[in-house]
């Protein structure tokens, strides 16, 4: 999420460099940001002690077209994603839009130094977002073995045993974890509905992955149905005398864990008869039925 200045900034480069939408034009962008003049490590830390000091959006504009060349170049590095050239330049744009806001001109160091880890920050989510409909890298290892993958697989045909191991001696993981992001990469996204090419014998996925659980509506109206019984039996619970109740809840309101209690046992409890606590039990349960069935009425 780009802030209110970064997004005014975007409005200054989009007006003079604006990345070109079809193949045609995007010869003329790198020409034009490749004539923009280079900054001196003077004029940047002046730059940005106006843009920190003073929010001077202009200072900042002329930052970012410096370095525009720099996203060209970073950007032809992912050119084998099979993604638009003009799309990756202008992420590639957003993330050093995040870099010159971030820059501080007091640590000595060079902005283009600083900003290569925000442009390609930004690249990779790009690719990660559009390389395939579903995700293939989620967490921060995964996202560094996709990359490290992509560039380290010598072709497009399956990794041999021993490439495996070299590979994941060079990035540091398991071998199963290659194996695994590879399966990943070599994978195909296959279309839920069926397409006008296939035959009458194709079954789509759509007819084998639905979604049998319920809808909102019916775990709502289920959700209020458990409610509430629950509120009824509480109620009929309350209405019954400290013993039938005591009795009730030993006898059929164990959680899973715990036994139920015998008729012996809640006798000697009580000092009645095993039989006197039957009678007991068979009278509170028809008494909470009877509760049961008025409520529910």
């Amino acid at each position: 999420m780009l802030s209110e200045g970064e997004s005014y900034v975007m409005s200054l480069v989009a007006d003079r460099y604006l990345i070109p939408t079809h193949a045609g034009s995007l010869e003329s962008y790198i020409q034009q940001v490749g004539r923009v003049p280079l900054l001196s490590a003077e004029e940047e830390v002046m730059l940005g002690r106006r843009l920190r000091d003073q929010h001077d959006l202009e200072a900042a504009q002329r930052m970012i077209l410096s370095h525009l060349r720099l996203v060209v170049s970073i950007a032809r590095q992912y050119s084998g994603y099979g993604l638009p050239q003009s799309d990756l330049i202008q992420e590639g744009n957003v993330g050093l839009m995040k870099a010159v806001r971030r820059f501080d001109p007091e640590r000595g160091v060079r902005l283009v130094s600083f900003a290569v880890h925000w442009i390609k920050a930004e690249i990779h989510e790009y690719i990660l977002r559009n390389w395939r409909m579903v995700k293939i890298a989620t967490t921060k290892a995964q996202r560094k073995l996709f990359f490290g993958l992509r560039s380290l697989k010598p072709g497009f045909g399956s990794l041999s045993q021993r490439e495996t191991l070299q590979v994941a001696e060079q990035l540091g993981v398991r071998p199963q974890d290659v194996h695994e992001m590879e399966t990943r990469l070599s994978g195909q996204d296959i279309s839920l509905d069926p397409g006008p090419d296939d035959d009458e014998h194709w079954v789509s996925p759509v007819a084998y992955l639905a979604d049998h659980a319920l809808n909102p509506s019916e775990h709502l109206e289920v959700q209020q149905i458990t409610q509430s019984r629950h509120n009824g039996l509480s109620a009929a619970l309350n209405d019954l005398d400290p013993r039938s109740r005591r009795i009730i809840a030993s006898r059929w309101l164990q959680d899973e864990e715990t036994p139920p209690a015998t008729l012996h046992e809640l006798a000697e409890e009580f000092s009645i008869s095993a039989e006197r606590v039957r009678q007991i039990e068979a009278r509170a349960l028809k008494q909470i039925k009877t509760h049961l069935t008025t409520a529910a009425a």
